[in-house]
């Protein structure tokens, strides 16, 4: 982006955030999804699940931080379809301003909305009993694959809040993203999935992400399964990319 797109964002940024600071539920509302998930499964159905973790909260918590994603970027969705029907944007579209800036100030107010809610999951997994032995260079690198996957389904929600035709369309896209995780090794091993449940588990990008992030954060060897998890993030984050782009471009047309 050009200093000019930059000075342009970052003024757009400051005003999202203000919208945010002054609506601090939407932060509560998507952590306390997550967050009832983790409560539910540690307590209730942890037991009864046999990991190779020392405690299932350690397992399960790779998965629960994605489900903190994938309803965090409902919002994104929702606040754009909300700036599109209240003219805001064609308000800013008579400015001398970098078109683009509107949207990058939405995918940067999403990564920064996300970052504080995933902190505030990770701090109540610790109350839980999560423990992790992972240095700062698996920290990080956990970080940059919960980046990149935030990215990449936030260019997703883009896509769906500028296409949707009502406040409820905007955010029901994020439905299926939060169900994903059932259906990978976030809660349970897949080896334990009758067949073709368990290829399909096997195969999808969660359970490549999920198994990523619980080998950082075990100390284990996480071989090449980092790059397919990097892999997954990166293809998402190109494909939703090019069509919100493309989708952004006929809107303002």
């Amino acid at each position: 982006m050009s200093t000019h797109v930059w000075g342009d964002t970052s003024v757009l940024l400051g005003r999202s955030l203000r919208h945010i600071t002054r609506s601090p539920d939407t932060i509560i509302t998507t952590v306390v999804t997550p967050i009832a998930m983790m409560l539910m499964f540690v307590y209730v159905f942890g037991g009864a699940i046999a990991t190779d973790s020392a405690s299932y909260v350690n397992y399960m918590l790779p998965g629960i931080l994605l489900i903190t994603v994938a309803s965090g970027v409902a919002y994104t969705a929702l606040r754009l379809f909300t700036d599109l029907k209240s003219g805001i944007f064609e308000r800013f579209q008579s400015l001398p301003i970098a078109r683009s800036g509107v949207l990058w100030a939405h995918v940067v107010t999403s990564v920064v909305a996300n970052l504080v809610s995933l902190v505030i999951v990770v701090g109540v997994a610790l109350l839980m009993g999560f423990r992790s032995g992972a240095g700062v260079l698996a920290w990080l690198a956990v970080t940059g694959i919960l980046l990149l996957f935030t990215l990449a389904l936030t260019w997703i929600a883009v896509v769906a809040g500028l296409g949707a035709k009502s406040a409820e369309g905007g955010s029901a896209f994020s439905y299926p993203l939060i169900f994903l995780p059932f259906l990978s090794s976030a809660f349970v091993p897949t080896a334990t999935m009758p067949g073709p449940v368990r290829a399909f588990a096997e195969h999808q990008p969660v359970t490549s992400i999920v198994n990523a992030i619980r080998d950082l954060f075990a100390q284990r060897p996480v071989g090449t399964g980092i790059w397919v998890a990097l892999a997954w993030c990166a293809g998402i984050l190109v494909v939703a990319y090019v069509f919100a782009v493309l989708s952004y471009r006929r809107k303002i047309s």
